[in-house]
Order: C-alpha cells, then sequence, then structure tokens
C-alpha cells in the first residue's frame, strides 16, 4: 500500500484528487516530519481504512517511532476534542467557563517537537470541522514561527486526504472501478 495505490483505486472523475495526492506527496514546504505527521494524522481522522493503510504505510519509513505515535495520538486527542470545544463554541453559555475535565496530558507533551504536534492537530481539526480548535492550533504554529503558506500546505494536506476518502467510499457504494 502507498500513495501509488490510493491514487490507482480512485475513479477517473477524481484526477484531479490523483494529482493533488501526488503533488503534496512531494511539497516541500514542510519539513519530513511535518509532511508526513500530517498524512498519517490526516489518514487516520479520515475514517477509512484503506486510506489510513495505504498512507501509514507510506510515510511510517520517514518517521521516527515517537513522531508516528505523535500524528496517531494528535488524531485520536484531536477526535475527542473536536467533538468538545465543536459544541462548547456552537452553544455558547456558560460551557465556556466550565473546566473540560477530560484528560489531554499528550497535547503538553507529545514526544515530538510541539510545533509538530500543533500543526498535526490543526489538520485533523478542520478535517473535524472544529472551528474554535482550528483557530487556537493556527494561532499556536503561527506563534511558533510556521508561514501561512506551511499552515496552508497542511490544510490540503488534510483536505485531499480526506477527500480521499470520502470517494473511496462512494466509489464503493456506487460500483466504480478506475478505468484500466
Amino acid at each position: 500500500m502507498s500513495i501509488e495505490t490510493l491514487k490507482a483505486a480512485l475513479p477517473d472523475y477524481a484526477k484531479d484528487l490523483k494529482l493533488n495526492l501526488g503533488s503534496l506527496a512531494n511539497e516541500i514546504g514542510l519539513t519530513q516530519q511535518q509532511l508526513a505527521g500530517t498524512f498519517v494524522a490526516s489518514a487516520i481522522a479520515s475514517r477509512n481504512a484503506t486510506v489510513i493503510e495505504s498512507i501509514v504505510a507510506e510515510y511510517t519509513p520517514k518517521l521516527s517511532a515517537e513522531a508516528l505515535s505523535a500524528a496517531k495520538a494528535a488524531a485520536a486527542i484531536m477526535g475527542m476534542n473536536n467533538v468538545y470545544y465543536r459544541f462548547v463554541h456552537m452553544v455558547g453559555g456558560d460551557y465556556a467557563k466550565l473546566p473540560a475535565k477530560l484528560r489531554m496530558n499528550v497535547i503538553a507533551r507529545p514526544g515530538v517537537e510541539k510545533v509538530d504536534f500543533e500543526l498535526w492537530s490543526l489538520a485533523v481539526s478542520a478535517i473535524n470541522g472544529c472551528g474554535m480548535c482550528v483557530e487556537s492550533h493556527e494561532k499556536m504554529v503561527r506563534e511558533a514561527g510556521l508561514s501561512s503558506e506551511q499552515v496552508q500546505t497542511a490544510v490540503r494536506i488534510a483536505a485531499t486526504v480526506h477527500a480521499v476518502a470520502v470517494t473511496l467510499e462512494a466509489a464503493v457504494a456506487l460500483g466504480d472501478t478506475p478505468a484500466s
């Protein structure tokens, strides 16, 4: 499994996704760890087994064991936080003043550079649609020195990986197969 496997699995009508996957996989605006971790965290957030297996297989050799664990942890903790903080943001009222009472220790000690973990959390939060989390993580990575172009690249990866997952699910449901 690899990025090429994913590209081959996409139907012809998803040609733009194939092209985006290829160009983003070769993006030079992020460090190798930032790029690989963003792909892994985004794949896990996509909730599609084929996408997860392909991307993790592609990027595991490019990440240390600690970085791979941190990318997985970013997807896991944001899976919880994005629901909770999206609720707080949508409802407003007293909820924002109440302590969350949810364990989030990995955010303080992710095992990799804090900026990388925050970037991965931003990508997952974009996929999960939590505006409050996106704003918070974007602010943190910008304060840590990442440029708007680097942030945009991470979100482009998240958007493309998510779109690939959605398209593959639809292709299965519709019986669409790639052209030979």
